[in-house]
């Protein structure tokens, strides 16, 4: 986002921290809801994204048409945040989009925090993320873009039910629909990490060859801890692949410590011989 829409953004999150703090658990998913819904109206009537976000009209204007369009239609409290929203600068109608996305997906994650259940939530999302990548059929067809999002949505709950948090499922689904313009992958793949966010953590790709024991795991957490002044969420790929050792990504640091790493560069330094 730019400058302008950056300062609008930061001014709907804000009030939706104050929000949280006077809501249940329940109310706030069910304002995260009806902003989502506004999310997929807005993608599908771009003339709408460029009214709500008309430089020309007064912020009042713009939250009055908002209003008078969904007052009765959506849950007040989300139409009291879209209000916030739709009132700030926008620099570009697609950045309106993106706001009323990443504000929705807050939200969720804000209800599952004020239950004590967002830590639930981000590895139920990450190991979903691992089961489609494993599936490669699974993963073609949530990510077929030329499917119906209905439709591919009605898969996500049927693999989903009873098994995951409701959470979970609402923010797979913000996923399906390319949340913040990225791939179904890219976009489960930012949500864990807004998740680990929200709870103050930095995320740990780690891959192994094998399992790594619950005593290893904290072990390493501990040790990235220390690194980078943080809780550090730790999330395992096991990929026989790369034999034996620990490769660790955190943001765009990476520690690769594999015996295929260590294959390669030999193998590289012999063929320049």
């Amino acid at each position: 986002m730019q400058a302008a829409s950056r300062e609008s953004y930061k001014a709907a999150a804000e009030h939706l921290e104050t929000y949280v703090r006077g809501a249940e658990p329940l109310a706030v998913a069910n304002a995260a809801a009806g902003i989502l819904s506004v999310a997929t109206l807005l993608r599908r009537e771009p003339r709408l994204r460029r009214a709500l976000s008309e430089p020309a009209r007064s912020g009042a204007d713009r939250a009055g048409l908002l209003g008078d369009m969904l007052r009765g239609k959506i849950d007040a409290g989300a139409l009291d945040l879209l209000a916030t929203l739709v009132s700030g600068r926008w620099s570009a109608p697609s950045e309106l989009l993106d706001g009323a996305e990443r504000l929705g997906v807050e939200a969720l994650l804000a209800s599952a925090d004020s239950a004590g259940d967002l830590g639930e939530v981000e590895d139920e999302m990450f190991r979903f993320g691992q089961v489609v990548v494993g599936q490669p059929a699974l993963s073609n067809a949530l990510a077929d873009s030329v499917a119906p999002i209905e439709h591919r949505a009605a898969l996500v709950r049927e693999l989903l039910a009873d098994k995951a948090h409701p959470i979970t499922v609402r923010l797979v689904e913000a996923a399906l629909a390319g949340f913040g313009g990225r791939s179904f992958n890219g976009a489960l793949t930012r949500l864990v990490e807004l998740a680990a966010e929200r709870r103050d953590r930095q995320v740990a790709y780690v891959t192994v060859a094998a399992p790594l024991s619950d005593e290893d795991e904290r072990r390493l957490g501990a040790s990235l801890s220390a690194i980078y002044g943080r809780e550090v969420s730790v999330k395992q790929t096991v990929d026989p692949h790369v034999l034996g050792g620990v490769s660790v990504r955190v943001g765009s640091d990476l520690y690769d410590g594999t015996i295929l790493r260590r294959l390669n560069e030999t193998r590289n330094a012999l063929a320049k011989r």
